[in-house]
């Protein structure tokens, strides 16, 4: 249940950097309002889930999540540049959030 937590929080922080992007340095109020909102909900539920695991592979895959799903989002949604390289280190990113998950590290 935690690492599903985790990887929901990640997802959340993928919303809340699209919406730091969207309210154009906080001068549009809906994706700001967006914005805090994914962004408590990403902190909260990784908050929950670092009560039962440890925080290195807890962050690094909150993180990874965060990181491929927002560049992911960005070439599909945004227009960002879209290359070979950029979906290999995505891949790679993804490989390893799935390997820190499978680690279980769980008290």
């Amino acid at each position: 249940m935690a690492w599903l937590l985790v990887v929901v929080a990640g997802l959340l922080e993928t919303g809340f950097a699209v919406c730091l992007k969207l309210s154009h340095g906080f001068t549009r109020l809906w994706p700001t309002i967006a914005f805090c909102a994914f962004a408590l909900g990403s902190f909260g539920l990784l908050t929950l889930a670092l009560k039962k695991l440890d925080v290195g592979p807890a962050y690094a895959v909150w993180t990874g999540i965060g990181a491929a799903g927002t560049a992911i989002y960005g070439m599909v949604f945004l227009g960002d540049l879209v290359s070979t390289l950029k979906i290999v280190s995505i891949t790679l990113v993804i490989v390893g959030v799935i390997g820190l998950q499978l680690s279980g590290s769980s008290h």
